[in-house]
């Protein structure tokens, strides 16, 4: 029947009678080939798998009762132990010791950082990236817990960050607080301040009435000023507070 078809559509193409024969030898020419590109199979609720596919290799192992891991899986984990690896090496240093990790991988970490080649660069990398496919589910865990405390400010930085923000908007707004501000930080570059105040204020005059005040440079670098003072310096009171909470220097405005 498959030569009598054959046979017949090449007649129409031609224009020309062929004999039976000639179908057969059609057919028994193309059926080889044909059958090459068939796959084998099978169906699973209506749905083609063809043998050895990711999916009927998962359905293997589930027949099985097997818990190995799919190559998806395999190459899905070495992608996240890769990007792990990389972000372990911008942990901070007091974060990478509280780990605990074996010797020969943070000596690659090190080294990672020391170098600027390329492919030696490259190479730590890859040796990084094996030792961290020996390490303990528990250790990774640790990594992650550490690359996620780096990326989130603690309580006290947070609040670094607010009372820098308010100090600023007071100093430039009223010079008082510039005294109360001194009076705290008597080691504070007193004539740099009061610059960076001056050129703050003639910034936020906004060039035509009705426009929002600008902010330069110098609104940037008091912000700078007090936050690296508030970081490293005494406690500082509340900058929107009683001025009789501020501690009295009689000096600090001279």
């Amino acid at each position: 029947m498959l030569g009598a078809a054959l046979r017949c559509g090449l007649e129409l193409v031609l224009g020309v009678g062929l004999g039976e024969e000639w179908g057969v030898f059609i057919a028994e020419a193309m059926i080889p080939g044909l059958m090459s590109k068939l796959k084998k199979g099978y169906f699973v609720k209506g749905k083609f798998v063809t043998e050895g596919s990711e999916l009927d290799l998962e359905l293997k192992r589930e027949l099985k009762g097997t818990d190995d891991k799919s190559r998806t899986d395999l190459k899905r984990e070495s992608t996240e132990l890769q990007k792990l690896g990389e972000d372990l090496l911008t942990l901070r240093a007091e974060l990478l010791t509280r780990l605990e990790l074996p010797e020969k991988l943070l000596e690659a970490i090190a080294e990672y950082k020391r170098i600027t080649n390329f492919e030696g660069r490259r190479r730590l990398m890859q040796f990084i990236g094996k030792r961290m496919r020996k390490l303990e589910e528990s250790t990774l865990d640790a990594i992650r817990v550490a690359i996620v405390e780096q990326h989130t400010p603690s309580a006290q930085e947070t609040l670094t960050l607010h009372a820098s923000e308010q100090w600023r908007d007071r100093l430039i707004a009223d010079d008082d607080a510039v005294g109360q501000w001194v009076n705290t930080f008597p080691t504070t570059d007193i004539q740099q301040l009061r610059a960076l105040i001056r050129q703050a204020r003639k910034d936020a005059k906004p060039e035509k009435p009705g426009l929002a005040p600008r902010h330069g440079r110098a609104y940037r670098d008091i912000f700078q000023m007090v936050r690296e003072s508030l970081k490293h310096g005494p406690d500082v009171p509340d900058p929107l507070g009683d001025a009789d909470s501020f501690p009295d220097n009689p000096g600090a405005d001279a």
